[in-house]
């Protein structure tokens, strides 16, 4: 299948264009409440690494919990009312960060973040369902690639940003950038047609009738006849943990990005550890900035890797080298990572990280990208919110435990413990997926 470039699809799509500019701005906002959040947590804590642990774990938990109820809903219900209504709402509880002033308050910190991220499921849910919709089959490739490099674009550019304005104005300024951001995304998913968001089948069957295919002529479009009630949102959720566990490559996917996570979850206290501590200690680094320079440089090389996955793509299609793609570039990267604990400046730490991410960003976009082509439309919300889910309910709980983990090591062994971990993802991909013939 031939795929559209990133300009053919961005110059012949406005509606994939509108869904693509309010993730843009939104995960501008989001990326400077994540660096002001942590910045507050930090000074309000003493720079406590359970404190830290916890912020992380609140950030990430709500959404792995909510993400598999998310999916069964997006796959229910219209998936453009979803988007509005949830930025509509962390519009409003973004604001709240406002009320921490004490540490008696810090409380309010982390309930907002648990809701922000609760809501970011249901929203992502219905993004990720929707965006093959809008992009159709032949830009699929290039949607994927665009959707997630702006997300880790904005990871690098929203880092920065929100390190110097937080250094700058203070930490309010950042608060009200990201519930603004929202209110700008809601705009942009208003823009985009109801129709758009699902094809003929999921429309069906969101009209609460079970609905199956009548047997027409390929050349004619496919109708649908209502046969049943539809079925209950319990056993509509249970189908989608059935697919998965019952279809292989799914279930490969899934397994993977767990294993994964176990090392990946590591980043967010290596990262705090290393930028906003040790570096910031041993070289003068603000310590906001020392943390921002490192989450950028982890977006630019994602960003980097998402680019260049198009022409990759073509490449390994040609070569028919994907299957050992996937899993080489999982082990080295992970290699890569590990090597960055021997790095003596905060600079070189970054290159090394940056280089990682790059490899990695390489190869998510490939790997989705067949993830995606591989699931029918009225069970994609489900099956996107269970891999991510998954991955993120690891990624919570080893952040967490990693924040106990700083009393027993130093943040550089941890780092190569992460690398090591992140790594045999790729060991797994070589086990459960066999080279075609």
């Amino acid at each position: 299948m031939q795929s559209l470039t990133y300009g053919q699809l961005i110059r012949g799509n406005r509606n994939f264009r509108n869904l693509l500019t309010g993730q843009f701005i939104s995960e501008l906002g989001n990326w400077f409440n994540f660096i002001a959040g942590l910045g507050l947590v930090r000074l309000v804590s003493d720079a406590s690494p359970t404190a830290a642990g916890l912020f992380f774990l609140a950030r990430l938990l709500p959404f792995a919990l909510a993400s598999p109820i998310a999916g069964t809903f997006v796959d229910r219900f219209s998936r453009r009312q979803v988007m509005i209504a949830t930025d509509i709402a962390r519009a409003l509880i973004a604001l709240s960060f406002l009320l921490v002033t004490s540490p008696d308050k810090l409380w309010i910190a982390y309930l907002a973040t648990v809701l922000l991220h609760t809501l970011g499921a249901f929203f992502d849910g219905a993004k990720n369902a929707a965006a093959p919709n809008l992009s159709g089959k032949e830009g699929l490739l290039a949607a994927t690639a665009l959707l997630f490099s702006t997300r880790f674009l904005l990871m690098a550019i929203g880092s920065a940003l929100g390190g110097w304005a937080s250094a700058a104005f203070g930490y309010e300024a950042a608060f009200i950038i990201n519930a603004a951001s929202f209110l700008a995304s809601a705009y942009t998913v208003w823009l985009i047609p109801e129709e758009a968001t699902r094809d003929a089948e999921t429309g069906a069957r969101m009209n609460s009738m079970r609905f199956r295919r009548k047997q027409t002529p390929p050349s004619e479009q496919p109708n649908f006849v209502a046969v049943e009630p539809r079925e209950s949102f319990l056993t509509e959720l249970r189908e989608g943990f059935n697919y998965a566990r019952n279809t292989h490559f799914a279930l490969t996917i899934l397994v993977m990005n767990v294993i994964w996570a176990t090392g990946g979850g590591a980043i967010n206290i290596i990262f705090e550890r290393l930028g906003g501590v040790h570096y910031a200690d041993a070289e003068g680094w603000n310590p906001d900035i020392a943390v921002a320079l490192l989450w950028t440089a982890t977006g630019l090389g994602l960003t980097a890797g998402m680019l260049i996955a198009h022409r990759t793509s073509i490449y390994i299609d040609r070569k028919n080298i994907n299957h050992g793609f996937i899993g080489w570039t999982l082990i080295l990267h992970g290699v890569l990572f590990a090597a960055a604990a021997y790095m003596p400046t905060l600079w070189m730490f970054a290159v090394m990280v940056f280089f990682s991410r790059m490899i990695v960003g390489v190869e998510y976009a490939v790997q989705e990208t067949m993830f995606q082509r591989s699931l029918p439309d009225y069970i994609r919300g489900r099956m996107s919110t269970i891999e991510r889910g998954a991955e993120l309910t690891v990624f919570g709980f080893v952040s967490y435990a990693s924040s106990g983990l700083m009393f027993y090591m130093t943040p550089q062994t941890l780092t190569i413990i992460s690398g090591i971990l992140s790594g045999l993802a790729g060991v797994v991909w070589f086990v459960r997926e066999r080279k075609p013939k």
